[in-house]
């Protein structure tokens, strides 16, 4: 565990999962703004994962530097081939070419495929039509309380910053080892293959010294999405994590204190062999159990409460609160003065 102090302020992020659409535009609104170099190409800083699914990279809980009980183990780099997965070229000039001609071509990788992001997309599992499901996990950098990948680092590269505990990578003194890559059990620390430095999501740390959200939540259609400082008892992040205690870490287990917090996903219920609903979840409580930690159950039954206190028209703060009326809610920032690694500007 890190023994740095702690930091003055924690900038964080909840995402109510209930609302999200799985339609990657926080992914493209990052991968636009941050990845376009050659060197991160096949990395996606925020990703949207279908879940239950491998997730991205393939399988990262297993092989991250945490155990399930939080013990700190070796982690691994994945493999670009079976856990970030290629990017791969198509025939499109093949398609267009049989226009016309008696044999029509379909598009299709001229490469063989193993895995790619969203390679398990929409698949869930379960047997239609009585218990089938998924739900969609957008992830991004934790920016944790004690981030693995900062000790990780023997060149003290990584930083986490005072003023507002963003995580970020100095590529000035990074030499590319790629021991923060091993260690992050969350498997969000990436390695520019062209500058052989680490890369990862800085929560959009331009944005948020001007007091504007990350793009990610800015650009999220389905409003599920809220920033703002765990303190500020006004701003959204405190009323969903202290307050109604409705947002929970991904894999808290892990000991290293995520700042990024879910809402967990209710599910419509099982159907019998006639069609007839059970009362049953579709999604397995022990499921959420694993991802969320042991508070899920009381969380649903908060959700559920106030859901039925809105429909018999009475008050919840909670609920207008995720119903996120105005986006512009969602969202309490301050513009605050910039900090590159420890100097203020």
């Amino acid at each position: 565990m890190s023994t740095q102090t702690p930091t003055q302020r924690q900038v964080s992020m909840v995402l109510d999962l209930n609302k999200c659409l799985g339609c990657h535009t926080c992914s493209i609104a990052c991968k636009k703004m941050w990845n376009t170099d050659p060197g991160t190409d096949y990395t996606y800083w925020n990703n949207v994962e279908t879940m239950p699914g491998k997730g991205y990279p393939a399988n990262y809980p297993q092989i991250g530097g945490r155990t399930e009980t939080g013990e700190v183990k070796r982690g691994q780099i994945p493999n670009m081939d079976t856990g970030y997965g290629r990017s791969w070229s198509f025939n499109h000039k093949d398609v267009l070419a049989s226009t016309g001609q008696p044999v029509k071509l379909w598009i299709k990788p001229k490469e063989e495929v193993k895995w790619g992001p969203n390679f398990d997309e929409d698949e869930g599992t379960g047997h239609y039509p009585q218990d089938n499901h998924y739900f969609y996990l957008p992830r991004l950098c934790n920016h944790c309380t004690h981030p693995a990948c900062l000790d990780a680092c023997p060149r003290g590269a990584i930083e986490k910053r005072e003023h507002d505990g963003i995580v970020l990578v100095n590529q000035d003194r990074c030499h590319g080892y790629r021991f923060c890559v091993e260690a992050c059990p969350y498997k969000k620390v990436y390695f520019d293959h062209v500058r052989q430095v680490s890369a990862k999501c800085i929560f959009c740390a331009p944005r948020v010294e001007e007091g504007v959200a990350p793009a990610c939540a800015r650009q999220c259609p389905g409003r599920l999405r809220f920033v703002g400082y765990r303190d500020d008892q006004d701003g959204p992040i405190w009323k969903l994590v202290e307050k109604y205690q409705v947002a929970l870490p991904l894999h808290g287990e892990w000991g290293l204190g995520p700042n990024v917090f879910y809402v967990p996903p209710m599910s419509p219920s099982k159907m019998d062999d006639r069609g007839r609903p059970t009362g049953e979840p579709r999604i397995p409580l022990a499921y959420l159990e694993s991802l969320f930690g042991p508070r899920v159950k009381d969380v649903l039954n908060l959700l559920h409460a106030e859901r039925d206190k809105k429909k018999r028209g009475e008050k919840s703060e909670l609920m207008d609160l995720l119903i996120a009326y105005n986006w512009n809610d969602n969202f309490k920032l301050e513009p605050q003065q910039r900090e590159v690694f420890g100097e203020r500007h």
